[in-house]
């Protein structure tokens, strides 16, 4: 039995009294998260979902999400997770791209984005789990699925065009959920994971609900990141590891400067989404007495691909060394090996690499050549096998741990009727990592000003993606070719 699913089998099994997942005073057992995932399970298969079909799950972190997300793959099909932030046309794009039947979402612009996509919705009430499962038979076992059997379709991107659907199989996702626990953090039954990165992101998935569910743990969530109230549920809860994004240890120093907080629970850290400032990492550590063990990895690697382990040297700065079972170089763009002490793209290869990209056979050709996965990152790497990143090839923009596609916000702004260019960077920001900010020419006698301009934006995107910086310039830098040099405005907002 391959299918993901059959880890929530065997874990209830094993432990069914335990619990899996915790919300407040809401818990599921994980043999009630068993039995509602087969209910679920049940009900796709009435409403005519077939192994394979695709079923988008958008909803924060609320116990719906692990409910919804295993019964899907309990029914063998594959899950779309969306950002419950998105607005209509991002909704749209992603349900008719990945040609999903039906999707489970929350109120607000989820039906209007469904209607323009032509795809199923069915409104989730997370206080009714009666209604979310309906009256159909429940699955007694998961689907049988194969080990290369898409599991999960999760929305990537580079520079260019529209986000890409990165293929996550069974065996990607039971693999690296399994180095989570084995090799990173050791997880075990009676461990409390802090749920605050969000389940529909790769890194919130995996290494949060997926190691947890593999290993017997609870998860305790949060539907939205604040410091305080984090601080709070994890002394109440008893917490043992946290995983977050290097915005969310800094804003929980500064929560912690004011509250009288007992979190001497925590044993285990993880950081990644950005480089992780060695100073946060120094007062964190001296203020709660847990290690921070800082690494890598992207949603087409499932995502954990190297890491500072806890039984190893761990160098500050560094993204660690690659996981076992993982080989990392650093590669020339002819493919060939970089020369040592020089820098490089990063090149990953095995288990973990993802399928493909969904329906873009080129596009994964590119990114994967010899079983070998380009990130576009560029990394140094030290006599001792650890790498450092030095630059992002790719000029996505992580703002606060959120992927933002420079692309996708251009070409909303080119919407706007005064405008004849823009270009969108990641600049600096001391409390987001990366804040979004847009380069803009007007049309000649328009009076477009950035509080108008931020607006018509803001209606169009999720709320972290809009630009919180507009500059307004006679022209934009270009090259020979007519290609906007994005390198130069970065040099003008540092």
């Amino acid at each position: 039995m391959t299918n993901l699913a059959a880890n929530l089998a065997r874990t209830a099994q094993q432990h069914p009294d335990a619990i899996a997942v915790k919300l407040d005073d809401a818990t599921l057992t994980y043999a009630e998260l068993r039995d509602a995932a087969a209910k679920f399970a049940g009900k796709l298969v009435a409403r005519g979902i077939r192994p394979g079909d695709r079923v988008a799950l958008s909803q924060p972190n609320l116990p719906t999400f692990p409910v919804i997300f295993y019964g899907t793959l309990w029914a063998g099909a594959t899950v779309v997770p969306m950002n419950p932030l998105f607005k209509p046309r991002e909704i749209a794009y992603y349900l008719s791209d990945s040609g999903a039947s039906v999707m489970f979402g929350m109120p607000g612009d989820g039906p209007q984005g469904a209607l323009e996509a032509g795809t199923d919705f069915e409104l989730v009430d997370p206080s009714d789990r009666a209604g979310l499962l309906g009256d159909a038979d429940p699955l007694p076992e998961p689907v049988e699925r194969a080990d290369d059997d898409t599991a999960v379709i999760l929305y990537t991107s580079g520079t260019t065009g529209r986000p890409k659907g990165a293929e996550l199989t069974h065996h990607n996702l039971d693999d690296n959920a399994r180095m989570v626990v084995d090799q990173l953090v050791h997880i075990g039954p009676g461990d409390v994971i802090m749920g605050c990165l969000p389940l529909f992101h790769v890194f919130g998935l995996t290494c949060g609900l997926n190691a947890a569910v593999v290993s017997g743990a609870t998860i305790t969530l949060i539907p939205r990141f604040e410091p305080v109230r984090v601080l709070e549920i994890m002394q109440r809860d008893k917490a043992t590891i946290f995983q977050g994004v290097p915005t969310m240890y800094n804003a929980m120093l500064v929560a912690a400067a004011d509250l009288e907080v007992d979190v001497s629970s925590l044993r285990t850290c993880c950081s990644g989404g950005a480089a992780l400032p060695g100073e946060v990492m120094r007062k964190f550590e001296e203020r709660f007495g847990a290690k921070i063990l800082e690494g890598y990895g992207l949603s087409e690697t499932s995502p954990v691909a190297s890491f500072n382990l806890p039984d190893r040297e761990r160098k500050v700065g560094s993204i660690g060394v690659p996981l076992d079972g993982v080989q990392m170089r650093l590669a020339e763009s002819d493919g060939s090996d970089t020369p040592a002490g020089e820098v490089g793209e990063i090149a990953i290869k095995g288990d973990l690499i993802m399928k493909g990209y969904w329906g873009r056979p080129e596009a994964t050709a590119e990114a994967v050549r010899d079983g070998w996965f380009y990130s576009g990152d560029l990394a140094r790497m030290d006599e001792d096998g650890y790498f450092f990143i030095v630059d992002r090839a790719k000029d996505m923009i992580i703002r606060g741990g959120y992927n933002v596609y420079p692309r996708e916000v251009e070409e909303v702004i080119y919407e706007h009727p005064d405008v004849v260019e823009a270009a969108v960077i990641g600049v600096p920001h001391e409390h987001y990592g990366e804040e979004v900010a847009a380069y803009v020419v007007v049309r000649a006698g328009s009076d477009l000003d950035s509080e108008t301009l931020t607006g018509f934006v803001r209606e169009r995107v999720a709320p972290y993606k809009y630009p919180r910086q507009i500059t307004f310039i006679e022209a934009l830098p270009k090259g020979a070719t007519g290609k906007i040099l994005k390198r130069e405005l970065r040099e003008v907002a540092q």
